[in-house]
Order: C-alpha cells, then structure tokens, then sequence
C-alpha cells in the first residue's frame, strides 16, 4: 500500500517538473516513514480498546456469579445458602462411607461363605469365627445361632426369653440377628432420601426470596429495562439449580443403596433358612452347602433336589 503511494507522487512529481520529481524524491522516505508511524499508533489504540472490552465484559461476567448472589443477599438467603451446603456434604459423606462398607463387607461376606462351606464341622466354623470375629453379618449371624443351639441344649428354657423348644429359640435369635443387620445396612438411608426430597424445596424458596428482594429494588429505582430484571432474576434462579445439584445425588444413591441392601438381605435369609436346617436336623443341607449360580442353596431348592 505504502509502495503504490509513493510511485504516484513520484509520477505526479514528474508530470509537473524534473525539480519537483526530483523533491519528491527526496520527500518518499519521510512520507513512507510517517505513513508508518500512524499505523502502528491506530494499531496500538485498537489493540488497547479491545483489551479493555474484554477486561470489562470479564469483570461483567465474573461478578455475576453464584458468589456475588450469595454476597448481595440477606441474611435468609445466606442461611439457606449454608442449609444446603451442609445438605450436601452431609450426603456427600454418607454416600462415600456406606460405598465403602458396602465393599467390604461383600468381600468378607464371600470369604466367610467359602470358608464355611469348606469346613468340616461347627466346632470348626466356630472356632474360626472365634479367631477372627465375626466382622460381617454372615459370621455375626452364624455365631449367634451356634450360640443359641448350644446354650438351650445345655440348659434349657431358664428364662421367659428362652422358652419354647430349641427350634423356636433359634428361630427367635436369627430373627433378631436379621433385624440389628438390616437396621445397620438402612443407617443412613433416611438422611439421603430427606436431603433428595426437601433440597430442590429449599433451593426454590431461595429462589422465590430473591425474586421477591430484586423486584422490590427494581420497582424503587427509575428508568427500569430489561437488563435491569434480567440480572437479579437471573441470579436469584441460581438457588433452585444448587437445591438441584444437592437433591440429584442423594436420589440417586438413595436408590442404589435399597437395591444392594435388598440383595444382600435376601442372600442373609437364604443363608439362614441353611444354617437353621443344619442347627435342627444336625446334619448338613443337601449338596453340602455347595453354591449354585454364585449363591448358597435355598431350604427351599435343598428339598426339591
């Protein structure tokens, strides 16, 4: 561009004169170089502004988020603001903690039904449980039973608790063993379903709350646009996304949770109706205690074969 500049004053210079081309001449490196030098000043003044933009519309965008809602609302929305935050972490907790137990105890479960079903006698089943305790409720349960059939054997019905024959007085401590088990499996639970069920509630009240303060300053001020409703509206919404964000995984663990501890209770009675045959009959269930698709054989599946 600066080349085709300079070759029309030089035509033009020569057009008129050989003294003027001549100045001319002498004239295109100063031209050339102020032609330059405004350049790179509109290029500089370009850049700078669009630094600026950006600098304004990143400071826009930052301030408009979950942080500047929570430092610009009252004291409700703050409390709410913590009510969830607490909300959370306590689900949070309980859903990495029962994950856990729930791994270990399958994996002690399993070992403690191999072992069983590979030993040779109770006295060896109990002395195992003995050295290692009884640390799931497979073995929790076997060693109450055992206990049961022993002491009632020996000395039968010496309180209101143990009368009845030895069948029912087992009967009576499984079931109760089955309960304390259940009971400890389900701890927890209800923190997740009422976390699940009341955060979006909560989420929302705050949301309302907020509404209710930003069109209360709207209506104070002059000159009102969409803008000006956009923004507190917008940020008061933000309340029912966190009521969400905390309700969504409680649910979903919540559910998870019922499910596992289904299985795992229905194997616990399974296991049971076995143990409950072994201790009255005194002899071993059918199959020897051999497991069929990965689970212990049923009373029911043991007659039927």
């Amino acid at each position: 561009m600066l080349d085709l500049i300079g070759s029309a004053v030089l035509a033009l210079a020569q057009a008129v004169g050989p003294d003027a081309a001549q100045a001319a001449a002498d004239a295109a490196p100063a031209v050339s170089a102020a032609t330059d030098a405004a350049t790179a000043a509109v290029a500089t003044d370009a850049a700078a502004s669009a630094q600026a933009a950006l600098g304004a519309g990143a400071m826009e965008t930052g301030g408009q988020g979950v942080l500047h809602f929570i430092g610009q609302s009252d004291t409700v929305g703050k409390s709410l603001f913590v009510f969830l935050v607490l909300m959370s972490l306590a689900s949070w907790y309980l859903i990495l903690a029962k994950g856990l137990t729930h791994m270990r105890i399958r994996r002690r479960s399993r070992k403690f039904l191999a072992e069983f079903w590979a030993a040779s006698s109770l006295e060896q089943v109990e002395n195992e449980i003995a050295t290692h305790g009884a640390e799931e409720p497979f073995a929790h349960l076997t060693s109450h039973a055992i206990h049961a059939q022993k002491h009632h054997a020996k000395y039968g019905a010496l309180k209101l608790e143990e009368s009845g024959s030895t069948a029912a007085f087992v009967t009576r401590t499984i079931r109760r063993v089955i309960d304390e088990e259940t009971a400890r499996l389900e701890n927890g639970l209800t923190v997740l379903a009422s976390v699940g069920s009341t955060a979006p509630f909560v989420g929302l009240f705050g949301t309302v709350w907020g509404v209710y303060h930003a069109l209360l300053s709207i209506s104070m001020t002059e000159g009102v646009t969409i803008n000006r409703i956009a923004g507190p509206v917008g940020e008061a919404l933000i309340m029912t996304g966190l009521g969400l964000a905390v309700a969504i995984p409680a649910v979903l663990a919540y559910n998870a949770f019922v499910r596992v501890n289904r299985v795992y209770l229905a194997r616990l009675d399974a296991f049971a109706h076995d143990l409950f045959t072994f201790l009255t009959t005194g002899q071993q269930v059918a199959d020897g205690g051999h497991q069929r698709n990965g689970r212990p054989l049923s009373l029911a599946s043991h007659r039927s074969a």
